[in-house]
């Protein structure tokens, strides 16, 4: 009996023995979600990312002035700069190879470590380029130094043969590099042109000094074949282009940039640019050695610290009481902003750098803005003044709206007009709460009898619910489903949604795993998305993941979540004794309770997916929710043509 304790998991000595030591290589491809963050497409594009960083980096130290990225008809892609080359000679380390063999084969191996070759970069792991390799099943490196060419090839991280001269180059000089990402890691997902582009345009805003010049082969129909990229007008000019045909409170942005060398005695800068806007929801874009920061850091901090103080200490000036009420949120809900710094030795949270965690850069950032905000307050008035008006008036509807709305979960239950429909949770709070919206009363009735009283509510949908991307907003108001789930969380639509008001921790979409609740999902998604997007944005949205079989043999039982793992699982064997069987649960209501507990409502068993909202550009998301739940059917078809080709299986 004492085996069974891990429930259906066969038995295996763990001894010295078990313990596993891989090769760098070997470990980027077995687990490339710690070096590029997963295998969707988001990761594939960051590939390109890594490579173009490190040419970046050449031209932000002087070395180089343009940058070329080209994408094949192959799907291959290069990045080509003319900067000083990857260094050929023999490593002093190990002499039998060449630096640029170390660089691409090893990890942890880099120019960036020191400081002394580079001030500031963006590549400062040493594993970008040898992560890019491992994850390529063809890589190709040309060198232009000292008026030779060098070359070298590598498949999955191994090279082909040794570094070769393959002539002179009188005229040329840096590096090129030619990849193909792997199909074994990244499946069918293929290089858009729509998104490199995009990159490239961006990389060029960042760094003014620097050319970027764009190709590609694969025409989509919207993306230029050909591009030269170069604005000297740097971050105001991509912040013009984004708001582009928005009206905007001031007629130029709130744009500068300041040397850290002249005001702190340390190398970098920062540059930023931002203008408030009502027709357009708030972004920031941020990015540190021109790598993006999604999830912002220290220098996004500063810099809102900077522009909050500046906005408050001008209302005292010209005595309006009321800017004392004004909080970050308020700045960011109507604000487009970009900042981008430079900065020696910046440390990131993760391979991805996705938030900068450099404690310096808030304070440098933070300094150098606050001078320029106050001296463009003072010098732009009108501006000002309407900023100030703007923010004060959104400061005062977040507080009257925690005022109206004080929550309580009594109220809420009894406002059901459906007596007993929301199966409510006892806890008093919201913390650790969990509210899942289950489909049709048949999967309450196990859900019930599986969930935690204490924690967890559950809330049954019958049917489909509207699709609120088509419906007027009088249809919103009187459909009773929606109408149950905003009363359920406690929240109102649209604009009067507001976050603090959620009653629930974690919502939690949970339907059959087949094409009708994938249906519902979505529906509901895109409902969440339309009305209630900050919701997702907090972190607050998951879908839950029931198991499509259940794999028995005697005592021991696994789920599994598709077909392939129950395969994988019959052919392996569970250790037990018998017949193996298998169950295909039809959907939720089929599960019984310990099935649902276990599987999908345990938190310390269950899978949840979180629902986030990444996108390259803002307006985005929001773009492709358009085309695929809107009213024009024609753009449904438009985007099954271009991505059926994809679909290598149909459960239908």
């Amino acid at each position: 009996m004492a085996n069974d304790l891990l429930g259906g998991q066969p038995t295996s000595d763990y001894d010295a023995s078990s313990i596993e030591v891989l090769e760098d290589m070997e470990h980027v491809r077995l687990r490339p979600g710690m070096y590029i963050g997963g295998k969707d497409d988001r990761a594939l594009h960051h590939m390109v990312a890594e490579i173009v960083d490190n040419s970046m980096d050449e031209a932000v130290a002087g070395h180089a002035t343009w940058i070329e990225v080209e994408l094949h008809a192959n799907g291959h892609v290069t990045v080509r700069d003319n900067g000083r080359g990857i260094p050929t000679d023999p490593h002093p380390k190990d002499p039998s190879k060449s630096a640029l063999e170390i660089i691409f084969c090893t990890l942890n191996a880099g120019g960036k470590f020191s400081g002394d070759s580079y001030q500031t970069s963006g590549g400062l792991h040493g594993v970008g380029s040898s992560v890019v390799n491992a994850l390529s099943d063809h890589l190709r490196v040309e060198v232009a130094r000292n008026k030779e060419l060098f070359m070298m090839e590598f498949s999955r991280g191994v090279p082909q043969a040794p570094l070769a001269k393959i002539g002179a180059a009188p005229n040329r000089r840096g590096t090129a590099v030619t990849f193909h990402p792997d199909a074994d890691i990244f499946g069918s997902l293929e290089l858009k042109p729509a998104r490199l582009f995009k990159m490239a345009r961006s990389k060029a805003y960042l760094f003014s000094g620097v050319e970027i010049r764009w190709k590609t082969e694969i025409n989509d129909g919207d993306t230029p074949l050909e591009a030269t990229f170069k604005f000297p007008g740097g971050l105001a000019d991509y912040l013009n282009e984004t708001l582009s045909g928005a009206t905007t409170y001031s007629e130029k942005p709130f744009a500068g940039t300041v040397d850290f060398t002249e005001k702190f005695g340390v190398p970098g800068k920062v540059e930023w640019a931002i203008n408030w806007t009502p027709t357009r929801d708030g972004f920031i874009q941020s990015y540190c050695n021109t790598v993006p920061t999604p999830e912002g850091g220290t220098h996004e901090q500063g810099f809102w610290a900077a522009v909050l103080k500046g906005v408050k200490a001008f209302g005292e000036r010209i005595n309006n009481k009321k800017a004392g009420l004004i909080t970050r949120e308020d700045l960011t809900t109507g604000a487009g902003a970009l900042v981008s710094c430079f900065i020696r030795d910046p440390e990131f949270v993760g391979q991805t750098k996705d938030r900068l965690a450099t404690t310096d850069a808030q304070r440098m950032v933070n300094l150098a803005v606050a001078d320029h905000f106050d001296n463009w307050l003072a010098s732009d008035t009108k501006s000002a003044g309407a900023i100030l008006d703007f923010l004060v008036l959104r400061a005062e509807e977040r507080v009257r709206r925690k005022q109206e709305k004080e929550t309580s979960r009594k109220t809420a239950t009894q406002k059901l007009r459906l007596p007993g429909k929301l199966t409510d949770c006892s806890s008093k709070t919201r913390d650790g709460t969990e509210l899942f919206i289950v489909e049709g009363d048949s999967a309450g009735g196990s859900a019930k009898m599986a969930r935690d009283r204490k924690t967890q509510a559950l809330l049954p949908l019958r049917g489909k619910i509207l699709n609120v991307l088509g419906a007027a907003s009088s249809k919103l108001g009187s459909n009773a489903e929606i109408s149950d789930l905003t009363q359920a969380l406690g929240v109102g639509l649209g604009a009067k949604f507001n976050v603090d008001d959620l009653r629930y921790d974690k919502v939690i979409i949970m339907t059959d795993a087949d094409v009708d609740g994938a249906h519902i999902a979505a529906l509901l998604m895109t409902f969440f998305f339309s009305q209630m997007r900050p919701m997702i944005d907090a972190g607050h949205l998951y879908l839950a993941c029931p198991p499509l079989f259940r794999v028995t043999q005697g005592a021991r039982r696994v789920y599994c979540l598709d077909e392939a793992e129950k395969n994988a699982v019959l052919a392996k064997g569970l250790g037990g004794s018998g017949k193996m069987d298998v169950s295909r649960f039809k959907g939720l209501g089929e599960m019984d309770a310990k099935d649902l507990k276990e599987t999908t409502m345990d938190p310390t068993s269950r899978k949840l997916i979180r629902v986030t909202i990444d996108e390259d550009e803002p307006g985005q998301t929001g773009d492709l929710v358009e085309r695929l739940m809107g009213k024009k059917p024609e753009k449904r078809f438009e985007y099954i043509q271009e991505n059926a080709r994809f679909v290598e299986e149909l459960d239908v």
